[in-house]
């Protein structure tokens, strides 16, 4: 024990010392990236990496007369190797943004590091509400499980569904998904009459299924990472949900456009809410898309990826608006009240609790000239993250 707190002492000690050194003869503002490469969440780790690449390749890598450089790190999706490549990001390598963060644990472990060190931190992927309460020093591009679950509720009370089964992966994201869906739901009238968590790793769904299809709801509320919809979906139908008369609704993590295609009909007819599809329809998605896949061999863009290219977006437009200085409360007091728009449609940056405002669309899962797409056809305009809202 006194062997590690005297490793954590000198740790923060070199962190200490890395904030006070001036920003301003740095010519290269080094943007230290860390994500899932591999390991079962590794999905998540390619779409946000080439999504922030993306960005780099199509508005050039120099802004405000400074120089952006990106190391990409893998973390594995380990949160003990994610605050220690953080903690080398910054004291070994100089890097004076840390970006990434494919899952909750993974962003809440950086917390201190990027407190201490007066670093930013913006999360590119994980969902939790919570994680911007962590460190002043946080911000986040991609979204909240509030801010998406919320409207799906409201959605099936508006569409006939008059009971609910939550279903949900038993983590920070899942349990506010399962909240605010039930919160919302139940407010418009709705009754959920089972709530139902399944293990984060290495999921078997049968049993859980066979659980929601013996309580014979209208439909069932799901969450689940990004990247495990396959398996989901096969014992969805294998289990006979659909047959039986079950509605799947759930947030967009679940149709994933990564792995859409490969989930197959059993897929075609779910509602989900989500910020992003690649079937967005937008002259920003369109080049986005184009650029995208141009880069990488055809792959499809998914949300997450929206998460890396808008992280790269916002690092960009707060160096513009400090004419390249990336000392930590510089970079943080310029992040409040950002906009653009996002091939996801408008963004910006809420001022007071650095989270994302932007728009939640309703889609459907169809069959689009031979490939599946989540089709948008209703939208929650300007959505800020409810918890936080809540909580004022």
């Amino acid at each position: 024990m006194l062997k590690r707190r005297t490793l954590v002492a000198a740790a923060g000690a070199a962190l200490g010392c890395l904030a006070a050194f001036p920003v301003a003869a740095q010519e290269v503002v080094k943007v230290g990236l860390i994500l899932p490469m591999t390991g079962p969440f590794a999905s998540t780790g390619r779409q946000v990496s080439a999504g922030a690449k993306t960005f780099i390749e199509t508005h050039g890598d120099t802004v405000a007369g400074k120089k952006i450089e990106l190391i990409i790190r893998d973390d594995a999706g380990v949160a003990d190797q994610t605050r220690r490549i953080a903690q080398e990001l910054v004291v070994n390598d100089g890097a004076k943004v840390l970006a990434g963060f494919g899952l909750t644990p993974l962003a809440m472990s950086v917390a201190p590091v990027a407190t201490q060190a007066k670093v930013p931190a913006i999360v590119m992927a994980a969902g939790t509400a919570s994680i911007t309460k962590a460190s002043p020093f946080i911000t986040r591009t991609s979204g909240t499980l509030p801010q998406y679950s919320l409207p799906v509720g409201t959605w099936a009370a508006q569409n006939g569904i008059k009971n609910v089964v939550t279903l949900v992966s038993d983590y920070g994201p899942g349990i506010d998904a399962e909240k605010w869906f039930t919160k919302e739901f139940k407010a418009k009238g709705g009754e959920v009459t089972e709530a139902v968590r399944v293990p984060l790793q290495n999921p078997d769904f049968a049993p859980f299924l066979q659980r929601v299809r013996d309580a014979k709801p209208d439909a069932v509320f799901v969450f689940l990472p990004s990247g495990v919809g396959s398996l989901f979906m096969k014992q969805f139908s294998e289990r006979g949900l659909a047959d039986a008369g079950i509605k799947l609704i759930a947030t967009g993590d679940v149709t994933d456009d990564d792995i859409l295609n490969s989930m197959g009909k059993p897929s075609i007819g779910t509602i989900t809410g989500h910020f992003y599809a690649t079937a967005h329809d937008s002259p920003e998605n369109k080049a986005y898309v184009e650029a995208f896949k141009k880069a990488n061999d055809n792959m499809r863009p998914n949300f997450m990826s929206v998460g890396g290219y808008d992280g790269m977006a916002l690092i960009y437009a707060a160096l513009e608006k400090t004419k390249g200085d990336a000392s930590g409360p510089a970079f943080m007091e310029a992040v409040k009240g950002l906009s653009w728009t996002s091939p996801r449609g408008p963004v910006s940056i809420d001022p007071e609790t650095r989270d994302i405002i932007q728009n939640i669309y309703m889609r459907e899962v169809k069959e689009v000239d031979g490939e599946l797409q989540n089709v948008e056809f209703q939208t929650f305009e300007a959505l800020k993250d409810p918890e936080k809202a809540e909580a004022k």
